[in-house]
């Protein structure tokens, strides 16, 4: 099973020497990564594709980066994000008080509710979380 696969047939690599990307759109990549923790948004491997003239996110396996280590996984959680600062956008981001109101209206509590409700119980269940119940799925947080 797979949720959200699309083949972008003819899609390019996102070259950030050769595509600006509007201050906005790049503010609201930089904050959706962060409150991610997607470590793999660097120009070294941006992640991001050209198709039809639009930019696409790609890969999102190197999120919630706090799943490679369940032993303190609360504890960095909460701690701030510091890979941030390799984020091949975040020179053009210069609308970042603009994208976190707007990411924040957008990405709150009701609408993260509805999106894990959506997923199968199988992909909230894993071993490594050592007795997290499987059949949870809601998600408590401040968003």
């Amino acid at each position: 099973m797979n949720l959200a696969l699309h083949y972008l047939s003819g899609a390019i690599t996102y070259d950030p020497a050769l595509s600006k990307t509007d201050p906005l759109l790049a503010s609201k990549i930089v904050w959706l990564d962060a409150f991610l923790t997607n470590m793999d948004r660097t120009a070294r491997n941006t992640n991001m594709l050209i198709w039809n003239r639009a930019l696409w996110l790609i890969d999102h396996g190197a999120s919630l980066y706090f799943h490679h280590n369940w032993q303190s996984w609360e504890n960095q959680m909460k701690s701030p994000f510091q890979l941030v600062k390799d984020h091949v956008l975040l020179k053009e981001a210069a609308l970042l008080h603009e994208a976190d109101q707007v990411c924040k209206d957008l990405l709150n509590e009701t609408v993260i509710d509805d999106i894990l409700n959506v997923l199968p119980e199988d992909w909230l269940a894993y071993e490594e979380t050592q007795g997290v119940a499987s059949d949870t799925k809601k998600v408590t947080g401040n968003f």
